[in-house]
């Protein structure tokens, strides 16, 4: 599925970053750092001493303190111990979508009694808050939008609107509750949408900010056609 949703790095600042004396040594930590938690380690599994005395005899060109055998062991024991994690995960994930599978239904069943509230086909909510008078863009047509989009607890997880700056996609690229309801606006139109999981990111969500099965909230304003 097409997604669109985009996020901003977060500009803040910790103060000790103007601390650090070794900026190259840091990024390189920080990089990897980053990757390891990419990957699935957790900062339990091994010692920053061990780490280093690692790191310090691969740049000396030094043998590995360490045997072929228990290299291989190691080797086995990481692959086993992420091969677990991941089915944890996994059953995790599964677990949750059933639970928000059932709370989406019952949110969208009490929303669609709200006043104003329309449906299109999939189950896809919608309220008109201003109708526009220009054309409505076509599949293969690039547009301009401005929109917020929340979970239904009201957490906001993406917003052109807080980042100033319109966004722009071919509507046969986003999401299909998008697709749907961008077709059928007028350039000038605010919605509000109320999308159904099987419209948006489905059983798999998108980590780490939309869960498995969940509705999804946007305003959604239709600038132009470009």
């Amino acid at each position: 599925m097409a997604t669109f949703i985009m996020t901003s790095p977060g500009n803040a600042q910790d103060d000790s970053a103007a601390k650090v004396d070794d900026q190259l040594g840091y990024f390189l930590g920080f990089t990897v750092g980053s990757s390891f938690v990419q990957q699935g380690f957790q900062s339990t599994d091994f010692t920053v001493e061990g780490m280093n005395q690692g790191l310090q005899d691969a740049l000396s060109q030094k043998d590995p303190a360490l045997s072929d055998e228990q290299l291989q062991e190691i080797q086995g024991k990481i692959q086993a111990m992420m091969q677990k994690r991941q089915a944890e995960k996994m059953a995790e994930l599964q677990k949750q979508g059933v639970l928000n599978q059932e709370k989406s239904a019952l949110w969208l069943k009490q929303n669609a009694k709200v006043e104003g509230i329309k449906e299109l086909e999939g189950g896809l909510q919608y309220k008109v808050v201003k109708e526009g008078e220009g054309a409505s863009p076509s599949a293969e047509d690039t547009v301009a939008v401005h929109y917020t989009g929340k979970l239904t607890n009201g957490e906001v997880f993406d917003s052109s609107v807080e980042r100033g700056q319109p966004a722009k996609f071919p509507v046969g690229r986003v999401i299909q509750g998008w697709q749907l309801a961008l077709q059928k606006m007028k350039v000038g139109s605010k919605w509000m949408l109320f999308i159904p999981p099987e419209l948006a990111y489905g059983e798999n969500g998108s980590p780490p900010k939309i869960g498995p099965n969940e509705v999804l909230v946007f305003e959604v304003e239709l600038l132009e056609i470009l």
